[in-house]
């Protein structure tokens, strides 16, 4: 049975995303997976018609995984969460910015012991697909990526077990 790269791919991300709750099991992590997809299905059917609306389901179903994420720790109250979307402005991704979004999120997870923080849309905010992957686009990503990494680690107590996930 041979797989669409994408649907791999969404299945890998479900798999470590919800692996507290499925035990890193593909079987369990496959039912989540149907189940995100069976909520966009219009969106999905959209997407078999017309394939340059992928980006559009892979955004709407790293959303709807990360919503679904986050009812789940609401329900855990010893695991916090905290999901920061850095294409939700033009600005968002740029250093002053996210600074201010990644210490929030800190603060709202610094009473946990175990805690997540989800960043998505970090590439496309930067090095946009429309647009050419330039060295400088590059270069700022990867900057963005080592800041937001260190700025975790530098505020984050030792005791807490902190999961970063770029998405």
């Amino acid at each position: 049975m041979s797989r669409d790269p994408a649907e791999l791919r969404r299945l890998h991300f479900i798999n470590t995303l919800f692996a507290h709750v499925t035990g890193h099991d593909l079987y369990l992590a496959q039912q989540i997976c149907e189940a995100i997809t069976f909520s966009l299905a219009e969106l999905q059917a959209q997407t078999e018609a017309h394939p340059e609306f992928a980006a559009k389901f892979d955004t709407a179903f790293n959303a709807a995984a990360a919503a679904l994420l986050a009812k789940h720790f609401a329900d855990v109250p010893q695991y916090g969460f905290y999901h920061w979307d850095a294409s939700l402005t033009l600005a968002s991704a740029t250093p002053l910015f996210s600074r201010a979004e990644i210490l929030i999120g800190l603060k709202h997870l610094a009473p946990y012991r175990e805690a997540m923080l989800l960043v998505t849309n970090l590439r496309p905010a930067l090095v946009p697909p429309t647009h050419r992957a330039t060295p400088r686009r590059k270069r700022d990503y990867a900057e963005a990526l080592a800041f937001i990494q260190d700025l975790a680690a530098a505020r984050t107590a030792r005791s807490a077990n902190l999961q970063l996930l770029f998405l």
